[in-house]
């Protein structure tokens, strides 16, 4: 048995889609039957961008979503790639895409390396992951139930 698949809308901004098409793609698409991420490319106007060591530069992508059923959202997560061989990450950890967002996606990528880095125009960037989210009802107490862990914080239970 089969379920049904969320579905998403997808909306190209100015010339992305030759972006997304260029490597033989058909756009926006899962590299492999078993990848949850979408490649994110940066879609700025120069051929090449430079990000100086330690900082930080923000990258259109070109892509704007549209969830089509409830309690999906986007989620923006680095390239392992970029992120482990050159320092690459996205700024703010992850980025959330809220189910009501109409606008661009756009990348903010952190240099961490000690030194610059060059990003092609076209170039894969980040990853657009779609999960479950969704609002909660909250209720203020003045206690919360006891655990095991109770309040430890990091490291709290000896382990690194």
């Amino acid at each position: 048995m089969t379920t049904a698949q969320p579905k998403v809308r997808i909306r190209y901004l100015r010339d992305a889609k030759a972006l997304y098409t260029a490597e033989a793609a058909e756009g926006l698409r899962y590299a492999t039957p078993g990848s949850v991420g979408l490649d994110l490319r940066a879609c700025c106007e120069a051929e090449e961008t430079i990000i100086p060591a330690g900082g930080r530069l923000a990258f259109p992508t070109g892509i704007a979503v549209e969830p089509l059923c409830s309690g999906v959202a986007g989620f923006v997560y680095s390239r392992s790639g970029l992120g482990a061989v050159q320092g690459l990450t996205v700024a703010q950890g992850v980025g959330v895409i809220d189910p009501d967002y109409r606008g661009e996606i756009t990348v903010i990528l952190l240099n961490t390396s000690t030194e610059e880095r060059r990003l092609r125009r076209g170039e894969r960037i980040a990853q657009l992951v779609f999960q479950p989210a969704f609002q909660v009802e909250m209720e203020t107490s003045d206690t919360l139930s006891a655990t095991e862990r109770g309040a430890g914080g990091f490291g709290h239970t000896g382990n690194a």
